[in-house]
């Protein structure tokens, strides 16, 4: 595989110590300031195609940005009003507002107009707007056929992706990086459609989205072994055993063994093995991945069957009631030697690791920590993370998935990306990607198995 990053993700206080090594280099705040009104004005002309806009700018950098935006429209040609929200904080954004000379009325007096920019407030917010403020941000988004948000839409925290009073965006445009409110919560649903310019701010970071993998067919002397061998535990469900199975040989593997006894259903190409086997799977060093969890049951001999999977040498998938089985003794996964995947979704999550107070990035990177695990907490915010801090989050999948069957499919698809050979981030990175692509094909009202004859395809997608 090769290997592909997705977008950079920041919290509010990396972003600001970005911003401030940028100055420290010796760019002024007012440059970095009209590099940020240029992009928005930019993004804004091409939305607006030559309707009125009304460009609301609060007293921060955000307002400045706004007031930037503002005068490179009016000097376009388009035609525009601000409503400003106070006066301007001294230094950039009060400099930026003396250059603008056009129309100014308070936020309250503003008139509803086809297009708003929204520049109230940007990242770092953690109090909720004033109701009076929410009142009025609601009217004039409500009234528009577009709203562009700079940076964030106004209401949103920056870091958990909370609402605080934001009446939404149609699209937000994200200066420097993404932020985690961009992918988390409610700015799924608040942020509208997501698009990045780095405005010139070098940003580090071991936080990234999802991206579409670039993937290798097998090599001219690959068999079945080296393509990888995943061996999946049926237990009382066996139907979600299928699917892992048959999610992980349509998924890349090269050898899908049931453990658990044959009913008659699923490919031929998967192999059936009784559960007396299982041990001998665990031993067997072509084994490359082992899926336990998918309709296990919580019986005692399901139990033990997971303690020998756990004290085994194979790399490791948990999820579903494999999940339920271990609880809150999280520890005893610390000791494996080999790779280890934990695929909770939240309510399996809370129940392991309790409710917390960080957002869904730092629950799951504690939970990474603990473990010694990659974590993928489910969700239409799917969040990845490793235990060396590592972040990925990936929330372009369908609504769709929300539908039982799909995260036994994901557990398959995950044993067949680390059978494969790939390192547990990547392999967990490639699943989601291609589970979430593979929704996407499958359309509308799918059943999980309708996900199964779409992984092919997606992956033909990523073949370079």
């Amino acid at each position: 595989m090769i290997s592909s990053e997705g977008l950079p993700i920041v919290t509010a206080a990396a972003m600001r110590a970005a911003e401030e090594a940028v100055f420290a280099s010796g760019v002024p705040q007012a440059e970095l300031m009209e590099r940020a009104g240029a992009a928005v004005a930019r993004e804004a002309a091409r939305f607006a195609m030559g309707r009125p806009v009304l460009v609301l700018a609060g007293p921060g950098n955000n307002g400045g940005d706004a007031m930037v935006a503002a005068r490179l429209l009016d000097e376009s040609g388009h035609d525009v009003m601000v409503a400003a929200l106070g006066e301007p904080k001294e230094g950039a954004a009060a400099a930026m507002r003396a250059k603008w000379t056009g129309r100014v009325v308070n936020l309250a007096d503003a008139p509803a107009r086809p297009i708003v920019v929204d520049g109230l407030f940007g990242t770092g917010l953690t109090r909720p707007l004033a109701p009076d403020i929410v009142g009025q941000l609601q009217r004039l988004v409500s009234a528009a056929h577009f709203t562009l948000a700079i940076d964030l839409p106004s209401g949103m925290d920056t870091d958990f992706g909370r609402d605080l009073g934001a009446a939404g965006a149609t699209v937000t445009l994200s200066l420097g990086a993404l932020k985690p409110a961009h992918l988390l919560g409610e700015g799924l649903d608040r942020c509208g459609h997501v698009l990045l310019d780095d405005i010139g701010i070098p940003i580090a970071t071991t936080w990234r989205t999802v991206a579409m993998p670039q993937l290798s067919p097998p090599a001219p002397h690959s068999q079945k072994y080296t393509r990888g061998l995943v061996a999946v535990l049926q237990g009382g469900m066996p139907g979600a055993a299928r699917l892992a199975s048959n999610a992980a040989l349509h998924g890349g593997a090269g050898y899908v063994v049931r453990v658990g006894g044959d009913d008659g259903h699923g490919p031929n190409a998967i192999v059936h093995r009784p559960l007396a086997e299982f041990d001998t799977l665990l031993d067997d060093e072509r084994t490359g991945a082992v899926v336990v969890g998918p309709g296990l049951g919580r019986d005692e001999s399901m139990g033990a069957s997971l303690d020998a999977a756990i004290g085994s040498a194979r790399p490791l998938i948990l999820d579903g009631d494999a999940l339920s089985l271990i609880g809150r003794d999280v520890a005893r996964l610390r000791g494996r030697a080999t790779p280890t995947c934990l695929t909770p979704h939240s309510g399996e999550f809370d129940r392991m690791f309790g409710e917390g107070q960080g957002s869904k990035i730092d629950r799951t990177l504690a939970a990474a920590a603990e473990t010694g695990a990659v974590i993928v907490h489910k969700g239409a915010d799917t969040v990845i993370a490793t235990p060396q801090g590592d972040v990925r989050v990936y929330s372009g999948g369908s609504p769709w998935l929300s539908t039982a069957g799909t995260g036994d499919v994901l557990a398959g698809l995950l044993g067949a990306r680390l059978a494969g050979g790939a390192a547990p981030l990547a392999a967990a990175v490639t699943a989601v990607w291609l589970h979430g692509r593979a929704a996407q094909l499958a359309g509308s009202a799918f059943a999980a198995d309708d996900l199964i004859p779409c992984l092919p395809r997606a992956i033909a997608e990523c073949l370079r």
